[in-house]
């Protein structure tokens, strides 16, 4: 397996395609990856996160912390942990600042963090999660709801836009850390939580997304 930093290209066919997001996020370092026969396989990405305060409830500051924001893969990998595990410690090489990675499975594609999991990340909690806002009949993302109108308050929406606006819910998002250093894997694993399971809030027809392991498309986070 070989890991080298993603082009601008890469990084826009992988996230359209191998992902089910289909968007493509800001990013601080982004991976391509390809397998032992040379064979691209995707890429793998982190970003600065959304949040600015990402850093501070960790004790650190900005740029300490990095979100994994894609890890977009089409199924030539051969495990997509092997993967994982190689872009973490490119990631450690190119950015020894880092103190902590910070990623979210999500419940809404019946994700639980199965690769992270099997990575030894750390699961911390849930947070509530909004899938987006329903203006104009459509689910939008906050985001491009901002950047289109410069404002992203419902009660603004609301006056301004769509009277009919309003925030749509979704399933809570997993939250896992993965400290790149003894020290800080020492300080999380006090606040550390055992590992949801698969079934957790489900019933019992709820299945994880194949490509939490390994499958012909990964598409995780």
């Amino acid at each position: 397996m070989r890991i080298e930093k993603a082009s601008g290209k890469a990084i826009r066919y992988a996230c359209l395609k191998y992902h089910y997001a289909q968007a493509v996020p800001q990013i601080r370092l982004g991976y391509s990856v390809f397998n032992e026969s040379n064979e691209w396989c995707g890429v793998v990405l982190f970003s600065n996160g959304a949040n600015p305060n990402l850093a501070t409830e960790y004790d650190l500051v900005q740029g300490q912390v990095v979100e994994l924001v894609r890890v977009a893969l089409n199924g030539k990998q051969k495990y997509t942990s092997q993967v994982l595990g190689a872009c973490i410690r490119e990631l450690k090489k190119d950015a020894p600042q880092v103190k902590i990675i910070v990623s979210y499975a999500d419940r809404n594609q019946d994700h639980i963090g199965t690769i992270y999991q099997a990575t030894n990340w750390l699961y911390m909690d849930e947070r509530s999660n909004e899938r987006g806002i329903m203006l104009k009949g459509k689910l939008t993302h906050r985001r491009s709801i901002s950047k289109k109108y410069g404002n992203s308050g419902i009660a603004w929406l609301k006056k301004h836009v769509d009277p009919n606006t309003h925030v749509v819910k979704g399933k809570p998002k997993i939250k896992y850390v993965f400290p790149m250093n003894k020290w800080e894997r020492r300080k999380l694993n006090k606040l550390a939580k055992p590992y949801p399971k698969k079934n957790i809030n489900f019933t019992a027809d709820n299945k994880i997304n194949s490509s939490d392991g390994k499958s012909k498309i990964s598409s995780v986070n």
